[in-house]
């Protein structure tokens, strides 16, 4: 029953984050919309923090999960890159609340731990990125340099996901992604 309550709790609080208001996030709203007390949330988390932490994990988990699929049955490098970007795009379109949590911009006003960590997510999936562009140098004899060609995937990706956050999600990631992504083969 407690996993239960903590995976209703950090569920509650992803939703919150949809809010294209980005109003404050407390715990004492977050109590009233799960209509316990602000004690009973601290029973499964000892801090805001913590449960922020819980979402980046389920962020992680989610993400590097798909790309470890993508990456073991897809051979093609090139290919590999474009799933990825896909994904990653699909994944905040579908997860408006946890964009707001990889952008930062639910973490604000929060512990400098969290925004340090999303950081290092950043870094992962650049580094995803850049063994998959690899790949598809040894593959094709194209030269190009995959540590720059990463980096712009990853601007790309954080940009398409700050601009569809900024809109109070209207403009969608997806939208003119593949015309997009051409222009940056």
């Amino acid at each position: 029953m407690a996993s239960n309550r903590k995976q209703q709790i950090l569920e509650t609080l992803a939703k919150m984050l949809e809010n294209p208001k980005r109003e404050k996030i407390t715990t004492a709203a977050l109590a009233a919309k799960l209509d316990v007390s602000e004690a009973a949330l601290y029973r499964h988390f000892a801090s805001k923090a913590q449960m922020f932490e819980g979402l980046i994990e389920f962020i992680e988990t989610s993400i590097f999960g798909v790309i470890n699929k993508i990456t073991t049955d897809e051979k093609d490098g090139a290919k590999q890159v474009q799933l990825i970007v896909n994904m990653l795009l699909k994944f905040a379109e579908k997860n408006p609340g946890m964009t707001r949590v990889l952008i930062g911009d639910a973490l604000v006003n929060e512990e400098e731990h969290l925004q340090t960590r999303i950081n290092q997510l950043y870094d992962r999936l650049e580094a995803s990125l850049k063994q998959s562009l690899k790949i598809a140098v040894a593959g094709s004899g194209k030269k190009i340099m995959p540590e720059a060609q990463a980096n712009l995937f990853i601007c790309y990706v954080i940009g398409r996901w700050h601009q569809y956050t900024k809109s109070g999600f209207k403009r969608n990631p997806t939208n003119l992604a593949q015309q997009q992504l051409s222009l940056l083969n």
